[in-house]
């Protein structure tokens, strides 16, 4: 039988369409359709002015707003050749930080809720308040932030963020253990997971996978290390990968381990700016009047909480941009599903594509 999971259903992680081809319980065969999300964001850029573009990023991967600004602001930066303070430098690096343990644990939580465990979803819906909680403080925003902008940010600090954020770690810090226990190590979890969807490294490699889902089929590839942008060089932070400890390295399970090992990286990130953020400095001193780049074009990426987050931007010398292309580390993730996914039982293929932490209004745009 040929079925549909889909456009409209729970499992599907946003809007998107799984044709199925199966032999009763068995899937041989899965094709996503995808594009019901689509928003023209790339051909909205280049009707907009450059500081316009900034909240169309953020409705990209709704689910990493922050990220999204981070990596579009660092790419026109390096076009205009502006430098920004240290101040703006560590306030960006907390707020990544932050995002991604809340993009982690939206991530974890909804591949529990697939595979029937509802209540670590709950525990760690609660625990991302806290983090929308703070943002909410700073720019008014618990979702599309445009929080930052070229050389700078909207917003500075408000009186007690940093010891709104010291308190959340110190109350969340030991919740990441209790997480990991009520999912990773549960029975019925495991067996779930484990050697489900094996993910080969040579695979993820050639399909372009980036990010967790790379990291989890044991490839150490990290941006922060491996191509560094802003200030990452000053932070001691490890990067997990993948090592079967439940079944086959690149397997659902291992996925899982590598994001929850992420949010203790994270955790660490943001403890170690603090400590640093300096005093003094003005978060709109390198703010040019205008945003018109030289003529010219730049590709730059960064480590969103799914992967390799690149934009390509060119500048034809006018305030808006001639070309502005994203690419999705979720788009690859997707792409990867049948040649993974194949094979497997109708209900673990649900729990493949729950561990790829998929975001349908990056890969539509």
């Amino acid at each position: 039988m040929v079925l549909n999971i889909g456009p409209q259903h729970p499992a599907t992680h946003g809007v998107l369409r799984l044709q199925v081809k199966t032999d009763g319980e068995i899937i041989s065969e899965i094709t996503p359709y995808m594009g019901y999300l689509h928003r023209c964001f790339e051909k909205h850029c280049e009707n907009v002015t450059y500081e316009q573009v900034i909240p169309f990023t953020d409705r990209c991967d709704y689910l990493a707003s922050m990220t999204m600004n981070f990596g579009y602001v660092v790419a026109m930066e390096q076009l205009m050749e502006i430098k920004v303070n240290d101040k703006v430098e560590y306030i960006r690096v907390i707020m990544a930080e932050l995002q991604r343990i809340a993009s982690h644990l939206l991530g974890i939580g909804a591949f529990g809720l697939d595979l029937g465990a509802f209540t670590p979803f709950l525990h760690m819906l609660r625990d991302r308040e806290r983090i929308l909680d703070i943002f909410e403080m700073t720019c008014g925003a618990r979702l599309l932030y445009n929080y930052m902008w070229v050389g700078g940010l909207s917003h500075d600090l408000p009186t007690g963020f940093v010891e709104a954020t010291l308190n959340f770690l110190d109350y969340f810090e030991p919740k990441v253990d209790e997480f990991e226990n009520l999912l990773g190590h549960n029975k019925i979890f495991v067996e779930r997971t484990a050697d489900i969807g094996i993910m080969p490294a040579d695979v993820a490699i050639s399909y372009g996978v980036t990010g967790p889902n790379l990291r989890g089929s044991g490839v150490k590839w990290d941006l922060r290390k491996d191509d560094q942008y802003s200030i990452y060089d000053r932070f001691d932070f490890n990067v997990p990968v993948g090592k079967g400890l439940k079944g086959t390295v690149g397997d659902c399970w291992d996925r899982f381990y590598v994001r929850i090992h992420e949010i203790r990286e994270s955790i660490k990130i943001v403890r170690q700016a603090i400590d640093q953020l300096p005093k003094e400095g003005d978060v709109h001193q390198a703010m040019p009047k205008k945003i018109r780049p030289p003529k010219g074009s730049i590709y730059r990426r960064t480590e969103s909480p799914r992967g390799d987050l690149g934009y390509y931007i060119e500048s034809d010398g006018s305030d808006t941009p001639y070309r502005v292309k994203m690419r999705s580390p979720a788009f690859t993730a997707l792409s990867v599903l049948n040649e993974i996914g194949a094979g497997w039982l109708m209900s673990d293929v649900l729990g493949i594509l729950g561990s790829l932490d998929i975001v349908l209004g990056e890969i539509d745009r």
